[in-house]
Parts: structure tokens; C-alpha cells; sequence
């Protein structure tokens, strides 16, 4: 009897701090904040005004969904590399920011419904060929913003291409502009930004990765927070808001994306 109370007691402590745990959504409406993680240097995701205000789908989304709640908005600028590892060690709460979702992140985090889809890409200037299938890329320089969806579906996808993997999304594309690589690899909303801002270099595709839904994220077995996104994602995308921060953002309503 002594022994088996001793091995229920061990139980207990081994169990103390699954028992601990916190709902990271019952947090939130206790501290009447939510911290949210997104990206300012990722135009139209997620940018900073002429005023040095952050802007963007991603902003804007956050701001629309600590609206929801009825709680206090605290942005977090993250970068592609850092956002899921701000997540993980509880520097945020949520992330919206412009996250693809792949078989390794999917490990790590939770995934919403997804908001938006893009259409990854590797980009040129004119001179430069166009590449049939991804895995022809074997061999060209192409700058990647590290982390990213773009490096981790390159990696994936053209093993045999020499990727400049650069600390964020300004990095990468200032190495295109500089000539340091003469491909880039980002969603076409940033690329055509690009384009517009350099006409001089003729900007284009030069070869499709994929087309990549972008998912909120929250950290494993928050199913609370997890639901409580969705819900909002499904109220906006029945209300049409949604589709109006995507058409103002990205020109193109996407009523397509569930």
C-alpha cells in the first residue's frame, strides 16, 4: 500500500505541471490584452506609413480581431525568422503574419483557418529566363528571406539552388536590387510592390512555387485561443470585412480562400 501511494504521488507531481498550465485565452481576458505578432517590413502584410505607423492586412487584421474581443492591442514586430520562435517562448500571443504553413511548422504551432492566399514565386528582372518548373532553378542565386515560406518551400522544392538566405524581407530584396542575387523568392503582393517601385527593372515571375494559404498561429494545444480565432475569422469572412481588407490590400477580394 506505502509503495503504490508513493508511485500515485510521483504521478501527481509529473502531472503538476500539465495540471499548471495556464488557458492562454482566459489569460487574455484577464489581463484585457492580447499581443500579436506581425511583420513591418512586408508590404501589403504588414509595413510601417509615411507617418512610421504600422499598417497593412496583418495590422489591420490584428487590430480587427482585439477589437473582437473587447481587449487591448499589443503589436509585436517580428520578422520571418523570429515569428514562430516569438511564439514559442511566449513573447506573443498569436501570429498574423503572413505565415504559410508547411509539414515542419505544423510541428510547432497550431494553425488557424487560413485569411488569405498568395501566390509564391521567384522573381527576376527582364534578361533574366524563365524557369519552367521550380528544380530547374538548380544552380541560380536567389535571395530568400530566411525562415520564410519562400526558403523553407525552395529548400524543399530546388535543393539544387543556391539560396542567399538574408535576415528579412527588406534585406532580400535590397540584395536583388544591389545585384547580389538576380532572383528573389517572396509572395506576389510583395513582388509587385517591388515592380512598381523599380518599373526600370522589368520585375516578373520567373517560376511558380506554389500557391500558399497565410494562417494565424498559436502555440500548441491552446485549443481555446485556437477556436477563438477561427471564430473570428469565420464572423469576418460571413460579414464580408474580411473580404474588404483583402480587396483594399491586395486588390482582389480572394472569396475563394475558406
Amino acid at each position: 500500500m506505502f509503495k503504490l501511494k508513493t508511485l500515485f504521488a510521483a504521478a501527481l507531481v509529473c502531472a503538476a505541471p500539465l495540471l499548471a498550465h495556464a488557458d492562454k485565452l482566459a489569460d487574455i481576458k484577464a489581463k484585457g490584452a492580447i499581443r500579436i505578432a506581425t511583420t513591418i517590413d512586408a508590404a501589403p502584410w504588414g509595413f510601417t506609413d509615411s507617418a512610421g505607423k504600422p499598417t497593412g492586412l496583418d495590422v489591420e487584421l490584428a487590430e480587427n480581431v482585439a477589437k473582437a474581443m473587447g481587449v487591448k492591442l499589443e503589436l509585436q514586430q517580428v520578422t520571418g525568422a523570429n515569428r514562430i520562435p516569438y511564439l514559442l517562448s511566449n513573447k506573443v500571443d498569436v501570429v498574423i503574419a503572413a505565415l504559410g504553413s508547411s509539414p515542419a511548422r505544423a510541428k510547432q504551432v497550431a494553425f488557424s483557418k487560413p485569411y488569405a492566399a498568395v501566390y509564391l514565386g521567384v522573381y527576376g528582372g527582364k534578361g533574366t529566363p524563365k524557369f519552367a518548373k521550380v528544380a530547374d532553378l538548380a544552380g541560380q542565386t536567389v535571395a530568400v528571406p530566411k525562415g520564410s515560406t519562400p526558403d523553407l518551400s525552395l529548400s524543399e522544392l530546388a535543393p539544387g539552388a543556391k539560396l542567399i538566405r538574408l535576415e528579412d524581407t527588406a534585406s532580400t530584396i535590397s540584395a536583388f536590387l544591389s545585384g547580389q542575387a538576380p532572383l528573389f523568392a517572396e509572395n506576389n503582393f510583395i513582388a509587385q510592390k517591388v515592380a512598381d517601385e523599380n518599373p526600370v527593372k522589368g520585375i516578373e515571375m520567373k517560376s511558380l512555387i506554389r500557391i500558399s494559404p497565410a494562417y494565424m498561429a498559436v502555440q500548441p494545444g491552446e485549443t481555446a485561443l485556437l477556436a477563438e480565432m477561427n471564430k473570428i475569422i469565420d464572423a469576418k469572412s460571413a460579414d464580408g470585412s474580411l473580404a474588404a481588407l483583402r480587396l483594399k490590400w491586395f486588390k482582389d477580394e480572394q472569396k475563394e480562400v475558406k
